[in-house]
């Protein structure tokens, strides 16, 4: 979890990159944009590059307030319908990438997620599970938590959980979902 007095993101990845681009934030501001996801709170960030610098999709840059090598600034929050096509596009890829990559974090959450109304469990959000996976992981996760997403794969059979995260995730992005697990809004 992510302490409550954190407000800005460390790093993000990014998922499309315009070499000569203009602001979505800033009217008027032109230069080389970066549209990318913050790491801890996933937020859709619009960051204004160094000249002369190039971006890979899927690259995770520093965008704290110390040691930026490659971002001038971050200009400000996106919403989904923001994104250029190409960051939309990418964003599933680049998200599971994240997933991946914090993959304790993730995890956790399949040994924290708790009922949200009588009939409603929050596992039962993450795309792929339904009420029979979503009892089969409580009960594993009371014997044993889970360790990785291939203890979760091995115990309970669901295959490629990081894949159902970032489906997840990318739905809530998309202001698709009423309850949010992931994204801080």
């Amino acid at each position: 979890m992510i302490p409550a007095d954190k407000k800005y993101e460390e790093f993000a990845y990014v998922v499309d990159f315009m070499p000569r681009g203009k602001s979505v934030v800033i009217k008027g501001r032109e230069g080389p944009m970066v549209q990318a996801i913050g790491e801890d709170r996933l937020t859709l960030l619009e960051l204004l590059a160094m000249e002369n610098r190039d971006f890979e999709i899927g690259e995770k840059v520093k965008i704290g307030k110390e040691g930026r090598e490659k971002i001038v600034s971050v200009l400000g929050k996106l919403t989904h319908e923001e994104l250029s096509s190409e960051a939309k596009a990418s964003l599933p890829m680049v998200v599971e990438q994240l997933v991946k990559e914090n993959e304790a974090k993730y995890v956790a959450y399949f040994n924290e997620l708790q009922p949200l109304t009588p009939r409603l469990h929050g596992l039962e959000l993450i795309p792929g599970i339904g009420k029979t996976f979503m009892k089969e992981m409580i009960e594993m996760r009371e014997k044993q938590p889970f360790t990785s997403f291939e203890d979760v794969q091995k115990r309970v059979g669901l295959r490629e959980p990081a894949k159902m995260i970032a489906k997840r995730i990318v739905e809530e992005l998309e202001g698709d979902s009423r309850v949010s697990i992931f994204v801080r809004k």
